[in-house]
């Protein structure tokens, strides 16, 4: 019966969890290393846990009894990504977006994956530039307005008679009017005068063909 009993209070020693600041490892309860180390050696019922910092680029960012510290996180730049905060021993790498990405992917402090902010095609103009955490928002051009993406509004197109110049080319929501030099004459007043040009020059060209053909039929007497 005493046996009986010394086993029963064993029992219930062992089955007695280790305090917040230990862990088990068999029958002990060993105290944790500190955040940035890790176990070299388990304790003892009579040595206390051995321990070391991480290194070559391994952290652990809790109290802890394992015998192995944690790979940084590696923040790629094929993902948008860019170091934020450097990986400590005690703490991982903080992750931050490239310029010109957005997070798609947000942790506490960080991100884990980017994209590339949207870029507005021509005739839209940006509405909301992108931001590390929203892409790009993009709207289109309405009335004589233009834009050929870039533009954080849409623009009125050029007045050419205002500046006296002549309309070559109509705008459009992707593009300006396009203005030239004023004629010194009306395009009318020039065909006009093209026209008349080719017409006396046929007369005149008639008129020489009739005489010659009278001079053969009168011979000089």
């Amino acid at each position: 019966s005493n046996l009986a009993l010394i086993l029963m209070l064993l029992n219930i020693e062992l089955s007695i969890a280790c305090g917040r600041a230990e862990y088990r490892i068999v029958d002990e309860c060993c105290p944790m290393c500190s955040p940035g180390n890790r176990v070299h050696k388990h304790c003892t019922e009579f040595t206390s846990t051995s321990c070391v910092p991480c290194s070559d680029s391994t952290f652990l960012d809790e109290p802890n009894g394992l015998t192995a510290c944690i790979q940084c996180t590696n923040c790629d730049p094929g993902f948008g990504l860019k170091v934020k905060q450097p990986c400590r021993p005690s703490s991982d790498t903080v992750c931050g977006t490239l310029e010109g990405f957005y997070c798609l992917d947000p942790t506490k402090d960080g991100c884990r994956a980017a994209q590339r902010h949207s870029s507005c095609t021509p005739g839209q103009y940006i509405s909301h530039t992108g931001t590390t955490s929203a892409d790009t928002v993009c709207a289109d051009c309405t009335g004589d307005t233009y834009s050929d993406g870039s533009f954080t509004s849409c623009q009125p197109y050029t007045q050419c008679d205002t500046l006296k110049l002549q309309q070559i080319k109509p705008g459009t929501h992707w593009s300006d009017s396009e203005c030239g030099p004023q004629t010194s004459l009306p395009k009318a007043t020039i065909i006009s005068a093209v026209v008349v040009v080719v017409v006396l020059a046929v007369i005149a060209a008639v008129t020489t063909v009739a005489i010659r053909i009278k001079k053969r039929k009168d011979p000089i007497s």
